[in-house]
């Protein structure tokens, strides 16, 4: 008789196991084409703490060291959402691109523009005397047609700086850039979080200024898209990932030293922990994720004028905030 329990016992526990397993859903892959910036730090903490597994989702990182080439993946259907800089989903709607702005990637004041401790500069208005003095042209790092490029637009006419009056080398690799500027190739660069928190704490850099100080606060530097059929088809994920996002978000604001032990264990960012953790305490706001766009539109309009963009597409025409703003509520 004890054998007969003993068998009964073990078929119970065997087939409550299996319902159990049966039970769990299984998880929806979905595939995320990522840059290097700051603002990207949601992305990759919602992914390492579960966030992203709470919410159903097991989330591919796909990283790309050119944001043309993040575009063209999502175009392409070989990623399902794109993190990249806001002015990238303009460039693909104008070439037909059914493309749509979800939200913004997360974090505030990510782009800075700092110059060489050589200088002595520390604000925009010391560039501007230097300029005035007739001294020797100073070489500026970015990325063309990018955000890197109009927060400069931006500071250069409200300084009054003729853009002639500075030699711009322009990067198609933002690590190459980081590089140029380390070793003294050139003299300011505009780059991103921690990038340049690593200059400021290693080589003495001093941050000139930030694109929540050229815009306004909630002036993205990157954001969240997706193609139309995406959000139409398949809502329900997109839905999942923006709550995935907040919770990794949250998770930074409530404890930023324990983002930075869960991002030691991907090669996510290629510095110190403590510089992490300078970037993370540095922000001029906590991370929250959606964007001004009004001025994302007038940025886009910089652009438009400076001739990158040609076309009339709107930021109303592809931004679609309604569920990252009822996620947020």
């Amino acid at each position: 008789m004890w054998k007969l329990n003993s068998i009964l016992l073990s078929l119970t526990l065997l087939f409550g196991a299996t319902s159990r397993v049966q039970a769990e859903p299984a998880l929806t892959h979905v595939k995320v084409g990522h840059l290097v910036a700051l603002d990207m730090a949601p992305l990759f903490v919602a992914k390492e703490s579960g966030c992203f597994a709470q919410n159903g989702l097991a989330v591919d990182t796909v990283f790309f060291a050119n944001p043309g080439d993040n575009n063209a993946a999502l175009a392409g259907g070989k990623i399902d959402f794109s993190i990249n800089p806001f002015t990238l989903p303009f460039f693909a709607a104008n070439s037909g691109v059914p493309i749509r702005v979800i939200s913004a990637a997360g974090g505030w004041g990510v782009m800075e523009v700092i110059a060489s401790h050589r200088l002595g500069f520390k604000s925009f208005s010391d560039l501007q005397a230097y300029i005035k003095a007739g001294k020797p042209k100073l070489k500026i790092a970015t990325l063309q047609g990018d955000t890197l490029e109009l927060i400069l637009t931006r500071e250069f006419a409200r300084y009054g700086i003729d853009s002639n009056s500075v030699d711009f080398v322009y990067f198609n690799d933002l690590l190459a850039m980081v590089e140029a500027f380390r070793s003294g190739q050139v003299d300011i660069l505009s780059h991103i979080k921690p990038y340049t928190t690593e200059m400021v704490a290693t080589k003495g850099a001093t941050v000139l200024t930030n694109n929540a100080q050229a815009w306004t606060p909630h002036t993205p530097n990157t954001v969240v898209s997706v193609l139309d059929s995406t959000l139409t088809g398949r809502p329900q994920v997109v839905h999942a990932f923006l709550k995935g996002l907040v919770c990794g978000g949250d998770l930074i604001n409530r404890s930023p030293e324990k983002a930075v032990q869960l991002l030691q264990k991907g090669s996510y960012f290629r510095v110190a922990p403590t510089v992490l953790l300078a970037s993370f305490k540095s922000a001029p706001e906590p991370i929250s994720f959606v964007p001004d766009v009004n001025a994302v539109q007038s940025v886009v309009t910089d652009l438009t004028k400076l001739g990158y963009i040609k076309g009339n597409v709107s930021a109303k025409d592809i931004f679609r905030l309604d569920m990252i703003e009822s996620i947020g509520k």
